[in-house]
């Protein structure tokens, strides 16, 4: 196996640890990145900016007096093959990413409308945005400053070379507080999972963030900032999502069935994948202390919790 991951994908329940995570390898030196945790220097992708940029679809529909076309107010996706929706986008934005593919539309809120209902076509989903007509153009004006700038982001980050980097893919799944395994339907990581890429299944270990469905959502409302609805490290998510889509997740199902230690197999594309997974225990709170600004981080916090993820991905490394 390579010296370093290729790709990671980082999951867990909302305000698990996943973005403060991130936040902690963006700020360690390539060097200790790579010696304590087998990870590069980090390419980061992310399937929340389409969340937001969904909800502001139907914050802007709502205003203007439309119906709104992927959330009933706040609660949970009209269907949830939404999360495959969101799967496909981070698909395009991995392929994106590897061949440093560049773009420059004259509205970078029309072409993410268009990457959007491209999206919703691969998971049989109708393209809503397409059927939007007369208010499109007057939705994409107002969300044209947030959708440029995602745009800029996401092309900033392509790199002169991939070697000894790592790909970040952070996301969230799971399904109905109550429900039984296997998830069915769109729910779940063995659904998202089968809707990513060959490319990417082909390379992905998983980094799973253990906390219980009771925490992440405390942790959620104690995290939330309501002037920062598009932060990743400050974002809320409404309980009625919490408990819809968040009540459980089925990632333990997923390494207690797959027939080998340590990993999950997801079928997929006519084969069968087997991913090395390895879990980081954050229901003792390792993590809440890496949103601060890196210059308040405590030495003692920082040692544990780098102790804790080097263990688990040392273990992943070796499968």
């Amino acid at each position: 196996m390579s010296e370093v991951f290729h790709t990671i994908l980082l999951v867990a329940l909302p305000a698990s640890g996943k973005s403060e995570l991130r936040n902690l390898m963006a700020h360690m030196p390539a060097d200790q990145l790579k010696m304590e945790f087998h990870i590069g220097e980090t390419l980061q992708l992310d399937d929340f900016p389409y969340v937001h940029l969904m909800r502001r679809i139907d914050e802007e529909l709502t205003e203007i007096g439309e119906p709104p076309v992927y959330y009933p107010g706040n609660n949970p996706f009209y269907d949830p093959r939404d999360w495959g929706t969101l799967i496909r986008l981070l698909n395009e934005d991995y392929n994106d990413l590897l061949n440093r593919n560049t773009v420059h539309p004259d509205s970078a809120a029309e072409y993410l409308l268009e990457r959007i209902d491209r999206a919703s076509l691969a998971v049989g989903l109708p393209p809503r945005n397409a059927l939007l007509k007369d208010v499109r153009r007057q939705i994409a004006a107002k969300l044209e400053t947030e959708a440029r700038a995602m745009l800029e982001e996401k092309q900033a980050q392509y790199p002169e070379s991939f070697e000894g980097k790592t790909i970040i893919i952070e996301c969230a799944r799971g399904g109905p507080d109550g429900a039984s395994m296997p998830l069915t339907g769109a729910y779940g990581y063995q659904y998202s999972f089968a809707q990513l890429s060959p490319e990417i299944l082909e390379h992905a270990a998983v980094l799973y963030i253990l906390v219980t469905p009771e925490e992440s959502r405390r942790k959620n409302f104690e995290r939330t900032d309501p002037d920062d609805p598009g932060s990743n490290l400050f974002h809320g998510v409404p309980l009625s999502v919490m408990l819809g889509d968040y009540g459980c997740d089925d990632m333990q199902y997923l390494l207690d069935t797959s027939g080998k230690p340590d990993t999950i197999v997801i079928h997929a594309y006519g084969r069968e994948y087997v991913l090395p997974a390895g879990v980081f225990d954050n229901r003792k709170d390792m993590t809440s202390f890496l949103r601060q600004d890196p210059s308040e981080w405590d030495p003692e916090m920082l040692k544990e919790v780098t102790q804790a993820l080097k263990a688990v991905t040392d273990r992943m490394q070796r499968i």
